[in-house]
Order: structure tokens, then C-alpha cells, then sequence
């Protein structure tokens, strides 16, 4: 009895607010956009919680020759992460798109997750003009469940 409540409080829990595809995940941030819901699009991403326990065990700037803490790796992405969804709200918030296709220009996979990088939405606007929208830089899928990596864009 007691082993299984160990293990229970060592267990990492799921990632919160995902989604089963990239495309209800894409929809999601379009949704929040078209609503200018900036908290709706922070939760869609990864949380501090969810990055220390998720994403850095695995990461190569977690490596103890690397002499990267933590702190330092979350709070530069958490900023430009963070700008960067300023910058996207400042130029399509208020706008509504029909998502069409969601692609990458690649993948990295690590022991438990996948990083799908430089996410491109492919979405219909209301006079039925195709564009590619580039509005979330990565997408993270563990377990079936998927969430923003970051809003950082490379241009």
C-alpha cells in the first residue's frame, strides 16, 4: 500500500489543456486569436510546471557539462515566447480562419515526446483567400496529447 502511493506521488501528471491533434490544436489557438484571448492561447502552451517535468530531463541544455540551469532555459523561452504572442495578437487578433492543414518543417523525437518545429497553418480567411499563417513556432506531442512548445517564430 504504501509502494503504490509512492509511486502515485512520483508519477509526472499529464499535460494540461492539449489536444488529441495538431490540427484541434491548431483551431484552438486560431479560436483564441480570433477572440483575442491571450490567457486562452498562455494555457494552450507549455507551463513552467509542465516544461521542468516534461520537456527538460530530456533536453540537451539539461546535460550537467552544459552547466544550464533551469531557470535560465524557461525564463528565455517564457520571454520570447511571450513577446513573440504579442506581436501575433497585435497583428491577427480580431481575425477569424478556417484551418485547412497544419504542417512542420520537421520533427525531433526524444525518449517520451516529440518537438514538431516551425509550425505553418494553412487557413482560409472570410472572402475564401488561402494563406499560410505562421503564428506558433513549435508543437509538443506526448502520450497523444498535444500543446504549443513555444509562440517563438523564426522568421
Amino acid at each position: 500500500m504504501v509502494l503504490a502511493a509512492v509511486v502515485a506521488c512520483s508519477r509526472v501528471p499529464p499535460l494540461t489543456n492539449s489536444h488529441p491533434s495538431a490540427a484541434s490544436l491548431a483551431s484552438a489557438v486560431l479560436d483564441g486569436l480570433a477572440r483575442r484571448d491571450r490567457a486562452v492561447l498562455e494555457g494552450l502552451a507549455l507551463s513552467e510546471t509542465e516544461f521542468r517535468d516534461h520537456v527538460w530531463p530530456q533536453l540537451p541544455a539539461a546535460r550537467p557539462e552544459r552547466n544550464l540551469p533551469f531557470s535560465f532555459v524557461w525564463g528565455d523561452l517564457r520571454q520570447k515566447s511571450t513577446l513573440t504572442l504579442g506581436n501575433v495578437l497585435a497583428r491577427e487578433g480580431g481575425r477569424r480562419y478556417e484551418l485547412i492543414d497544419v504542417q512542420f518543417t520537421g520533427e525531433t523525437d526524444y525518449r517520451t515526446y516529440r518537438v514538431h518545429r516551425e509550425a505553418t497553418l494553412r487557413v482560409r480567411d472570410s472572402q475564401g483567400v488561402e494563406t499560410d499563417l505562421r503564428v506558433c513556432g513549435s508543437m509538443i506531442e506526448k502520450d497523444g496529447a498535444w500543446k504549443v512548445f513555444s509562440y517563438v517564430v523564426e522568421q
